[in-house]
């Protein structure tokens, strides 16, 4: 089972509802007591009246009973031979009817992992979340005593990345992007956003699109990874990328020339990056590429090629360029 400190509760979507009304039907109400008789005893059935009585008393308590909250006790399970969790859970429990906005009404919340709850008798809806994990049932509550063990077939995945050739990457530089799986970005959801190396994210049993950045720029990998249910999915993702830092100079080696205005672009003309200073860095994926260090309103300019590896240091030279 995967340890229970690695969730991270969130709120999560509220499940569409099943038109229904969790109250019981109303009660007809009986003929009220008749007036006691008068000194004539004219017309009055003094048995009939009291029968009526304390048939209106019994309807009161049975009505009184169906509105009664019962105790009702829920928890939840990665698997299903998986034990009670112990903490990291959000329960949420919607009435079947909606309210004026198409939306279920809430009852209650808690985020005890074994939530203790009074409700009144009726027909439910019960949503747990683990993390990014989460699931949905029905609750009939009645009279007495309710218990309710809910399965959220969950995993969870742990993410990191590096250069090929297992070059470690800062993880600084480093985030990553879970959406569900899908042939389009059009068919996927985002789960879970900006992600730091070695986050354990608990999440649902299936297939996941995962995208790594390294850096601000153009080296960016994708992959597709499953989570089996108690399992914990560790990946590393391996980008063809490098560090790469400028510098003017007057000669090879020399101190870099401050107040700086740098712009980066593709073989193809695409600017990818630009900045201001005098030992600017960034990450770039492979290819060629061509800087221009502009200073005051001279342009200096060099083509450079960036392949997979350490980061690296490009210099340019006021007196070739």
């Amino acid at each position: 089972m995967l340890a229970p400190m690695l969730a991270i509760a969130q709120d999560a979507p509220v499940p569409l509802p099943r038109r229904a009304d969790r109250m019981p039907q109303g009660v007809e109400q009986l003929p009220q007591t008749p007036a006691a008789p008068d000194a004539a005893g004219a017309g009055v059935d003094l048995k009939t009246a009291l029968a009526a009585t304390a048939a209106l008393k019994a309807t009161e308590t049975v009505a009184a009973v169906n509105t009664t909250p019962q105790p009702v006790t829920l928890m939840a399970k990665i698997t299903d031979d998986g034990t009670t969790l112990p903490d990291g859970v959000t329960w949420r429990v919607f009435e079947t009817r909606a309210n004026a906005a198409g939306d279920l009404v809430l009852a209650q919340k808690s985020d005890d992992a074994t939530a203790h709850l009074k409700l009144p008798p009726g027909n439910y809806v019960v949503h747990v979340a683990y993390g990014r994990a989460q699931t949905t049932d029905t609750l009939t509550v009645a009279e007495g005593d309710n218990t309710k063990s809910m399965v959220l077939d969950a995993g969870a995945m742990r993410l990191n990345a590096a250069v090929t050739g297992d070059i470690a990457i800062p993880i600084n530089l480093l985030r990553f992007d879970i959406y569900t799986a899908g042939s389009t970005e059009a068919d996927r959801t985002l789960v879970a956003q900006n992600l730091s190396p070695n986050d354990i994210v608990t999440l649902n049993a299936g297939t996941y699109h995962i995208i790594s950045y390294f850096g601000d720029v153009n080296a960016v990998v994708r992959a597709d990874l499953r989570v089996e249910p108690g399992q914990l999915t560790d990946a590393t993702l391996y980008h063809k990328a490098a560090q790469v830092s400028f510098k003017l100079v007057s000669e090879p080696g020399g101190e870099a020339i401050a107040d700086i205005d740098w712009t980066v672009k593709t073989a193809d003309g695409q600017t990818v990056f630009s900045n201001i200073g005098a030992f600017p860095s960034t990450v770039l994926s492979e290819g060629d590429y061509l800087v221009f260090a502009k200073r005051g309103e001279q342009v200096y300019n060099r083509e450079f090629q960036v392949q997979a590896g350490a980061a690296k240091e490009i210099e340019v030279l006021t007196t070739v360029y």
